[in-house]
């Protein structure tokens, strides 16, 4: 009996078992490959935030960028590397996570329905190949499903790679379009060694920081805002840049480096040169003018307001020199620093640069290569010193007399300073035939009090003065040849006793900003 019920009973329910469980087969590996993939795919969504979001220690497989590793101290733009770094490491952990799970599965199987099992084997071991069979059925569909998943992770992150660069460069369009529009398509000047700057370089604006940051356009770096190595975020246009959030710029030439105006490529710039022999009057002609544009603004003119803090100590220095009538102080024979100042507000705003250069530097042919300045003016002012010319003491009728000293006037010939500085700055690639020149016969204050002064305060008599009074009509031609325009005053650098500068001061400054914003109204004095 006990062989029968062994060897016979025994293998028949076993063999009626089987054949109750083979129908059931197909959904025991349905449900263990779907388990499988299941538990695959949301291991690769954890490993997806992992990577992206939460950037923790045992989701990361490569360094990241650091900013203390690349030339630029900042933060790279995420799809300006990380993107790829991260499907690297997307790909790198997914491979591991997917042979880790599919391993621990089999073992796990192996272990409680082969190895170890807490029931018989005769019932765990048909449960265990069927298992088996569920997880390669569930190894073998998920991975088709883990490389798209990887391959649209890949697309989409060359979609927004693509845009994001797109958007640089637009943006980058943009703004090189806004500065042509306020014509500085060749660049901003910087007052000091006067180069074109394409871009300023900027410091960041935390105060305990202060990295240089040589190039912050969109790009690398970031689209709209820059993140600093020292997490402080700066824009990344001059556009985004409001009256509040303007940055402090620097001259991009390694050899300057000196800060730029504020203003700089927020506003069409102005390049005014004074022209002139030493001791001619280009120094009090130029504190007279800006005191002038400071008057005119008290009385409904349009506003003004020094660029920098440079300018406004030098200005105020001179200005007090000015109404005092005292005589300012001879220019240095160093580089020149431009007086700047910003004229007119809203739109019509203009950064205006007046540059007061040594005469020394007029008449020294080695000296003349350092004007670079004068490569972006469109008008010049030419200072001419009647007393420099030496007709003038002996053509002119009444003579000049004892009380008329000899040495308030310029040692330099007109002539030569003119026939130096134009050869210079032509050389330098200026286009003087589309520019203009105003010509002042400065001290016009002192030859009044000697009876000196021509008839008329126009330009036609201005011109027949030095014609036919000093003898000048080689100078006056060779004005006339190379300018577009020429036109000539006699000035005053003078105030009188309301602090007022006189009216041919204000002429000249008024035809040297003609057509420039800001000047819609006229410049008046009260």
């Amino acid at each position: 009996m006990t062989e029968i019920v062994a060897f016979v009973l025994i293998p028949a329910l076993f063999l009626f078992g089987i054949g109750l469980f083979l129908p059931l087969v197909p959904f025991i590996v349905a449900l263990r490959g779907l388990a499988l993939m299941m538990q695959v795919l949301s291991g690769y969504g954890r490993t997806l935030v992992g990577v992206v979001h939460r950037r923790t220690p045992e989701f990361r497989t490569l360094p990241p960028y650091r900013p203390q590793d690349d030339a630029v101290k900042a933060y790279r733009n995420y799809f300006y590397g990380p993107a790829l770094r991260d499907l690297r490491q997307l790909v790198t952990l997914e491979r591991r996570l997917y042979a880790r799970t599919v391993g621990d599965s089999f073992r796990a199987v192996t272990s409680r329905q082969l190895v170890a099992p807490t029931r018989h084997r005769a019932f765990t071991v048909p449960y265990g190949l069927t298992l088996y069979l569920g997880l390669c059925a569930g190894l073998v569909a998920v991975l088709p499903l883990l490389v798209l998943a990887l391959v649209l992770h890949a697309l989409l992150l060359a979609l927004l790679t693509a845009g994001a660069r797109l958007l640089a460069g637009a943006l980058r369009t943009t703004d090189r379009l806004a500065l042509w529009t306020k014509r500085l398509g060749s660049g901003m000047i910087c007052p000091h060694c006067f180069e074109r700057v394409r871009y300023p370089a900027y410091d960041c604006p935390s105060p305990t920081c202060r990295r240089r940051h040589t190039d912050i356009r969109p790009g690398r770096y970031g689209l709209f805002r820059r993140r600093c190595e020292c997490g402080r975020r700066m824009p990344t246009l001059l556009m985004l840049m409001d009256r509040e959030t303007r940055l402090q710029g620097y001259c991009g030439h390694p050899h300057c480096g000196k800060p730029m105006n504020v203003a700089a490529g927020h506003m069409p710039e102005v390049v005014i040169p004074l022209i002139g022999g030493q001791a001619a009057g280009k120094t009090q002609l130029m504190a007279a003018m800006l005191l002038s544009l400071e008057r005119a603004a008290e009385n409904g003119g349009p506003a003004i307001t020094l660029a920098d803090d440079e300018s406004d100590a030098n200005y105020r220095v001179l200005r007090e020199v000015l109404r005092m009538r005292g005589h300012t102080r001879a220019t240095q024979k160093t580089l020149p620093r431009a007086h700047s100042f910003v004229l007119g507000d809203g739109r019509s705003q203009r950064l205006l640069h007046l540059f007061d250069t040594a005469g020394e530097r007029f008449v020294d042919r080695d000296e003349t290569d350092a004007l670079r300045y004068a490569r972006a003016a469109r008008t010049f002012v030419f200072v001419l010193d009647p007393m420099a010319v030496k007709a003038f003491w002996t053509r002119l009728d009444p003579s000049p007399g004892p009380l008329l000293d000899r040495t308030l006037g310029s040692t330099v010939d007109p002539e030569e300073v003119f026939a130096r500085s134009v050869q210079a700055v032509a050389a330098m690639g200026a286009p003087l035939r589309r520019s203009r020149l105003a010509v002042s016969i400065s001290k016009m204050d002192l030859l009044a009090e000697h009876g000196l002064v021509p008839a008329g305060t126009d330009s036609d008599s201005a011109r027949a003065w030095l014609v036919e009074g000093l003898g000048l009509h080689s100078l006056v031609r060779a004005m006339e040849l190379h300018f577009r325009e020429v036109r000539f005053f006699g000035t005053a650098a003078v105030t009188d006793e309301h602090a007022d500068v006189h009216s041919s001061v204000v002429r000249l400054t008024d035809w040297c900003l003609r057509g420039v914003g800001g000047r819609r109204r006229a410049l008046r004095q009260r």
